[in-house]
């Protein structure tokens, strides 16, 4: 570990929470109509129930104390500010994985994973910059690129020559250029997202579509046909949509937990605690982060880095791809060998986009399967 990694102990002052409470008691809802519900947006007796127990019985201490206990660290990484979890385990055998969230998250997203992954791995998981206690960024250029460069920073820092790199959202496009461009250090990529776009001049990767798969396609795009002008914001002005993200937790909330409800596996409800998603909220509302998170959008855009921008590269890593049934963007598995090297490939049968954050035990399992994988084929 170099000298320049320092403990980062959370320990908000009293009139930050109070001034927050102050605000949330002062929220100017707007007018509803009648029977309005998730197709307008949020809904508004959901976000009234949330606002309810952030001010009476949520509890950030408890969350404080968690990640202090956990390990949390802050150091400059490829020219960011870059707020890290790290928790080793005890195991001698242990491999070395860092873990990069998206937006609308945070660290909060892996908690409750945490425990279950020291059981195999060294683990870190890293605050995007512009990110949590990672931000705000204050300067141009900060595209998922150069996420990638912090978080191969980070974990040379660390002292891990090798290691695995897993994430979703924007996290699975940080691994696919770490596993692209840091093959040297990344011995394997592991992403619940997988962003592999076909070759149309190839009729066989096509008509390798299966119907199922076919099918998946169809029912994600129709999920997501009135949801994506948060992605057109973000990209284009994301600074318009700061000054109220900044300015009111209720509008912060009702920005981002619209994403949970929409992208999550709602079957039995939002499977995720009330607590939990505060928890996440708060990592935005205490640092001020929210413009500098939204910004990662425009920044990868502009850079032709961003989830929608041409990619005609192949990642040669070994890499393992867990698809979550709820997930809007469920790669057909030729699709993903065709611009990946994989070798572990897994269905869950519950779980959406927040694969870690809604099925902490299912996406643990899943990695310890693809460390079998990874033993097995001795890179590690």
């Amino acid at each position: 570990m170099t000298d320049s990694i320092e403990p980062l102990v959370l320990a908000v002052a009293d009139r930050e929470l109070d001034e927050l409470r102050s605000r949330l008691s002062n929220t100017r809802w707007p007018a509803e109509i009648d029977e309005a519900g998730w197709d307008y947006g949020t809904d508004q007796r959901f976000l009234k129930t949330v606002v309810d127990h952030w001010l009476h019985r949520y509890d950030w201490r408890r969350v404080e104390s968690e990640v202090n206990a956990i390990g949390s660290f802050v150091t400059e990484a490829a020219g960011q500010r870059v707020h890290f979890l790290h928790a080793r385990s005890t195991e001698p055998s242990a491999i070395p994985l860092v873990i990069t969230h998206g937006w609308p998250g945070s660290v909060v997203e892996f908690l409750d994973a945490i425990p279950l992954l020291r059981r195999r791995f060294h683990v870190v998981v890293v605050s995007m910059p512009g990110y949590g206690f990672s931000g705000p960024t204050r300067q141009r250029g900060v595209d998922s690129a150069a996420v990638a460069a912090a978080v191969a920073d980070v974990m040379a820092q660390l002292g891990y020559a090798r290691y695995v790199a897993q994430g979703g959202d924007w996290g699975a496009i940080v691994v696919r250029h770490l596993g692209e461009h840091y093959g040297d250090r990344v011995a394997a990529i592991h992403t619940n997202m997988c962003f592999a776009p076909p070759d149309r001049d190839n009729p066989e990767l096509l008509a390798a579509v299966t119907e199922s798969e076919q099918a998946v396609i169809a029912a994600a795009a129709e999920r997501i046909t009135d949801g994506m002008a948060y992605l057109n914001q973000q990209a284009t002005r994301p600074h318009s949509l700061g000054f109220g993200l900044e300015d009111s937790p209720v509008g912060l909330a009702g920005w981002i937990l619209e994403k949970f409800h929409a992208w999550c596996d709602i079957r039995d409800g939002i499977p995720i605690s009330t607590d939990r998603l505060i928890d996440n909220l708060m990592f935005y509302w205490l640092t001020a982060t929210a413009t500098s998170a939204a910004r990662l959008y425009c920044e990868s855009t502009r850079a032709g880095t961003g989830p929608l921008g041409t990619w005609t590269g192949r990642v040669e890593v070994p890499t393992g791809y867990a698809v979550y049934p709820y997930e809007m963007l469920r790669t057909p598995r030729a699709w993903a060998a065709h611009r990946y090297n994989l070798v572990h490939y897994s269905v869950a049968d519950r779980g959406g986009h927040f694969a870690a954050f809604e099925q902490p035990a299912i996406f643990a399992a899943d990695l310890d399967k693809f460390a079998d994988v990874l033993v097995e084929r001795q890179v590690f």
